[in-house]
């Protein structure tokens, strides 16, 4: 199954995800970002970093950070320096909105549909980056993937109990096997003793069934959701 494309990713990612962790997507964007600029720079020197090669052209010296203000927070970017020469993310300080939407929206459609290559490339062709090799892309693609398979497999059981529990699911479209199909995203949301909201977990299913729920009720109880004494969901009140 594709990510959905009638749905607004960067919407959904804002604000499920937002909720869930706060630091989360900031964190998710700088590390995206400085892996960028880190692989942007080796291009430019004609070599990755600490690779003897004959196509060498220039040396790294360190970065030089800066604060870069984002919708998701104020992130610390940490720009290569060049022993001779400079180098400077164009796409990035004089694109910043450009960039930033694009980089959103490929950490949404990376959280909801998996981290492929294929996507991780077609961001950096947004950005109006061209010379990145495909072993870079694809580490880019793995360290992203590591940090949002830690997210949505986290340990629930230190933030809870979470008393109320709020389970709802959206509709939409996407594309399987080269046709549109309706595709439904679950999503829990929990509120511990302390009146702390925290989205739980976000799946993509096929359809909302009873089979679908207890699926995804089982992982968030094996992730160690407990405590829970009220489920509201768009059908009613359950109480447990």
């Amino acid at each position: 199954m594709t990510a959905p494309h009638i749905v607004d990713p960067e919407r959904l990612l804002r604000e499920a995800i937002g909720e869930a962790s706060p630091d989360l997507l900031r964190h998710l964007l700088q590390t995206v970002i400085n892996a960028l600029l880190s692989a942007d720079a080796d291009a430019v020197c004609g070599a990755e970093y600490g690779t003897a090669s004959d196509t060498r052209t220039a040396q790294r010296n360190g970065y030089r950070h800066r604060p870069l203000d984002t919708r998701a927070g104020t992130i610390d970017v940490a720009i290569p320096k060049l022993r001779a020469g400079t180098y400077f993310p164009e796409w990035l300080l004089e694109r910043r909105k450009r960039a930033e939407s694009a980089l959103i929206t490929v950490v949404a459609d990376c959280y909801l549909a998996g981290v492929s290559t294929r996507r991780m490339d077609k961001l950096v062709r947004q950005l109006g980056i061209d010379s990145l090799s495909k072993s870079q892309v694809s580490r880019m693609a793995a360290e992203l993937d590591e940090h949002i398979d830690a997210f949505r497999h986290r340990p629930l059981g230190d933030a809870g109990p979470f008393v109320f529990l709020a389970a709802d699911a959206l509709t939409m479209k996407v594309r399987e096997g080269g046709r549109v199909i309706n595709a439904v995203a679950m999503v829990a949301t929990g509120v511990n003793a302390d009146g702390r909201r925290e989205v739980l977990g976000l799946r993509v299913a096929t359809t909302e069934s009873g089979a679908a729920w207890n699926e995804f009720f089982a992982d968030l109880v094996a992730r160690g959701l407990h405590g829970v004494r009220l489920v509201t969901s768009d059908s009613g009140l359950v109480h447990v």
